[in-house]
């Protein structure tokens, strides 16, 4: 069905927006559609044939599945673990997955993922990759990491849009009654209070990575119920405290508080929260956002890479007392590739499992109906100058901030790629995210898909226009993504629902990682269950 430009508006950002948007004329300024990792793995979701020719197979100790950032740790895992017999394989012709990032003239920018939070002491393995890496300078004398300060988010760092004018932060504080005040102060005591739960050998309760965590339950109790019903049971009714909760939710997960775990909701926050009475912990980012860890850790493992190979076919076997994996590939036709292996690391999505490892496709695990993912939009608009600058006031008003919120918008508004790099005027690239939140994911995707880049762009500038009247003006370029599977959603009852744990245990020589493992999809996360999938192949764990 043909939708007409106030259609599209409208759906995407409500109809009163629209039919003002629709009052002006509209400029699309040129770019494209950057790419589509959809196409080559809805071939392997339609379970495109695969025959491979007998002169097209060849051996391998371990393939990993995934150039994802679980992939990438799993060949680092196993490089350090003296393994070099292996290959990944990866649908796209770039590694990097949801952390992917792209570049032109004005800077560098991300295409997803954009920045990592500290870790604290007792996430040894990320801290020893971050301090290979040349990120960490030393320890406070509590034992905790300090950073390159080239590497921390610098000031301004956030901002919302509200009224009619920016303000510093994301809670609203303009305008806020006594109520919304004492309701921020009660909402943060709660936090604190979550947040420094320990058990009997000190681990606590909301850690990254959430393997090094202890469950409870309480824990269990809490994910039993939506972030919404949490914050009704605890009296919190202020309408700008549940704001920043219901954001919390959209901008790591892609669904809405009223769709989302109140134990993920209180995990965003207290897993920031070192101890009471101390500032969240700091962000570490970069113009590419975590594209610049991706290539880091390509440096290292790019000659194992085989992209634009999409594992279609992956089948264990067992004869004559030998084991094996075989997996049949899916290329650019009519490219076809087989490989060997002892031992598979399935670095991709649950969702990806199900078709692409044959006794789960011909029987599928229940536990793999219980995962679901968030559909995201992504555009990455080149502006020759900034914005105007008259509606900010606060800290630095001359400057964008980092991150730029707009209150009302159903998107997460903007980053500024040159932000990191010091350059406050002049050219620049905003990165703008749209989450497509409705409760039912299929839903999402369709109207991911059902809109093309020049649809997408338009929605992008329009919201935007409510803060920057100008930037129809200053747009050079505009490049979309569609991500239909951006993230794990963690819908109540999934982190201690069993489906999560059944998923992390191998199959017949298969080893499992990704972030949506954890039912989180963060870096850290991703880092974790590579490393852990890699040593788990090899028997070390």
């Amino acid at each position: 069905m043909s939708l007409t430009r106030r259609d599209v508006l409208a759906a995407m950002l409500g109809a009163p927006l629209a039919a003002e948007a629709c009052k002006k004329k509209k400029r699309v300024p040129d770019g494209e559609l950057a790419f589509r990792p959809e196409v080559l793995g809805h071939r392997v979701r339609d379970g495109a044939a695969v025959q491979i020719p007998g002169d097209k197979w060849e051996r391998a100790r371990v393939v990993i599945v995934g150039a994802g950032v679980a992939g990438l740790s799993a060949a680092w895992t196993l490089l350090d673990e003296g393994v070099e017999d292996f290959v990944i394989v990866e649908l796209e012709s770039e590694a990097g997955g949801t952390a992917r990032s792209g570049k032109n003239a004005t800077s560098g920018y991300p295409w997803g993922a954009h920045y990592i939070t500290a870790p604290m002491q007792h996430n040894a393995d990320l801290i020893g990759l971050l301090t290979r890496l040349g990120l960490v300078t030393g320890t406070t004398k509590d034992g905790e990491p300090t950073f390159r300060e080239e590497h921390l988010c610098r000031e301004p760092q956030e901002r919302v849009f509200a009224d009619g004018a920016w303000h510093d932060g994301l809670y609203l504080h303009a305008g806020e009654s006594d109520h919304d005040r004492a309701q921020l102060v009660a909402f943060r005591k709660l936090i604190e209070d979550l947040a420094g739960a320990r058990d009997e050998r000190g681990r606590r309760a909301f850690s990254v990575p959430v393997a090094s965590g202890f469950t409870s339950d309480a824990a269990r109790a809490l994910d039993g119920m939506t972030a919404a019903a949490w914050l009704d049971a605890q009296g919190i009714t202020s309408p700008r405290v549940r704001w920043l909760v219901d954001y919390a939710c959209r901008d790591d997960f892609g669904a809405k508080a009223e769709h989302t775990s109140a134990w993920a909701a209180v995990h965003y926050f207290a897993s920031r929260t070192r101890a009471p009475g101390v500032d969240p912990q700091p962000v570490l980012t970069w113009p590419e956002g975590n594209g610049y860890l991706v290539r880091r850790l390509l440096e290292r493992v790019r000659p194992k890479l085989r992209p634009s190979l999409a594992a279609a076919d992956i089948v264990p076997w067992e004869r004559e007392g030998a084991r094996g994996v075989d997996v049949a590939c899916l290329g650019p036709p009519p490219e076809a590739r087989g490989l060997r292996a002892e031992r598979v690391i399935f670095a991709a999505p649950q969702m990806v499992a199900r078709v692409a490892i044959r006794p789960y496709r011909e029987a599928p695990p229940p536990h793999i109906a219980r995962i679901r993912y968030g559909a995201w939009m992504v555009a990455n608009l080149t502006l020759r100058q900034r914005p105007k600058l008259e509606q900010f006031h606060g800290y630095a008003s001359h400057m964008l901030a980092w991150d730029n919120v707009l209150y009302d918008s159903p998107s997460l508004g903007y980053v500024v790629a040159t932000h990191q790099s010091g350059r406050d005027h002049g050219p620049t690239v905003l990165t703008y995210y749209y989450p497509l939140c409705d409760e039912d994911a299929g839903a999402a995707r369709r109207k991911l898909y059902g809109a093309g880049r020049e649809e997408w762009v338009d929605v992008a500038l329009t919201d935007l226009s409510q803060a920057h009247p100008d930037i129809r003006d200053l747009v050079e370029r505009a490049d979309v993504v569609r991500w239909g599977h951006a993230m794990v959603r963690p819908d109540p009852g999934l982190f201690f629902g069993g489906a999560l744990a059944k998923a992390a245990e191998p199959f017949r020589g298969i080893h499992f990682a990704a972030s949506d493992l954890s039912g989180l999809g963060l870096f850290e996360e991703a880092f974790f269950h590579g490393r852990r999938a890699a040593l788990e192949a090899l028997g070390r764990t």
